[in-house]
């Protein structure tokens, strides 16, 4: 018998910001054995935590928002040090 898969807000932010390790390479792509730097990628995803914090202002609970805030400030300050070293 299948599982249904459920997703929840706190899935879905930590896969968007694994995405966004993925371009800062600090974790390796699926499929590759070494982490390359896309700092398009990690931009991108960040832009995306940006906007669900945008759109769900007032609609989280108390965890998914400190949940929300700071994977938006780690995903922002690791880019910054990513810009520094390319």
């Amino acid at each position: 018998m299948e599982r249904e898969y459920k997703l929840d807000f706190t899935t879905f932010v930590l896969s968007i910001s694994s995405a966004a390790y993925m371009g800062l390479g600090l974790v390796p792509k699926p499929g590759n054995s070494q982490p390359e730097v896309d700092l398009d990628l990690a931009k991108h995803n960040i832009h995306l935590l940006e906007l669900m914090k945008e759109k769900t202002i007032n609609n989280l609970s108390s965890e998914e928002q400190k949940l929300l805030d700071s994977l938006l400030f780690e995903t922002r300050m690791r880019f910054v040090e990513a810009q520094k070293k390319v």
